[in-house]
């Protein structure tokens, strides 16, 4: 019976050179139409916060915009 060395598979999240987390700046689909998970997430947030809700923000801005709602909120990280 041969020994098996199964190692479970790396987080892509914590390795140092991991582009899982990147910079909405760097994305290159960014400036594209917030997705309908964004945008459903984002309304969610803004109506928490009391802030009003933006539909025409890009990928990129929509991420931006859920980071700083979840902090005012406390909902997320």
């Amino acid at each position: 019976m041969a020994a098996t060395d199964k190692t479970a598979p790396e987080n892509p999240k914590s390795h140092p050179t991991s582009n899982a987390e990147k910079d909405p700046a760097d994305w290159t689909t960014g400036d594209e139409a917030m997705t309908g998970a964004q945008a459903s997430y984002l309304k969610t947030l803004s109506e928490e916060a009391g802030e009003a809700f933006d539909d025409t923000l890009t990928k990129a801005d929509a991420s931006i915009r859920i980071d700083e709602l979840q902090s005012k909120t406390g909902r997320g990280k």
